[in-house]
């Protein structure tokens, strides 16, 4: 399965490629699965060979109410899959933009977050061992 999804990937991006120079790849779009974030309005999409940036639309701020509900912390990237046409960018940032055609589903992230500690203000913590404290 991953072996036909890395084919069709690597096929869209050459066939892609060809289109670029005859202008039909702004009306073709293609299925991308990845991670999605967005902050201050910066979007992107990470998939395991490849980062787009996000052009900024409704349908990207749709995206975004789509994943709050679901984002663990605030730079939590969270699983989804779009239709979209990927771009050349002409600005800065990242090589390839994709402009979201349709949200096709989202899903909750499944990787462990990394462990966190945390301080507290208060020195005294209520005894675990159940004593209360008394002399025997």
């Amino acid at each position: 399965m991953k072996k036909s999804f890395l084919l069709i990937i690597v096929s869209f991006l050459i066939f892609s490629c060809k289109n670029e120079k005859t202008q039909s790849s702004d009306t073709e779009t293609t299925l991308i699965r990845g991670e999605f974030i967005l902050i201050d309005n910066a979007g992107v999409i990470k998939g395991k060979d490849f980062i787009y940036g996000v052009i900024i639309d409704d349908l990207a701020n749709e995206l975004n109410e789509k994943i709050k509900s679901l984002q663990r912390e605030e730079y939590d990237m969270v699983p989804v899959v779009i239709k979209g046409i990927v771009k050349k960018n002409t600005e800065e940032g990242w090589p390839e933009v994709v402009e979201i055609k349709e949200i096709v589903g989202v899903s909750e992230p499944t990787s462990e977050l990394p462990t966190k500690i945390k301080s507290s203000d208060s020195t005294l913590q209520p005894n675990a061992s159940g004593h209360e404290g008394h002399n025997h």
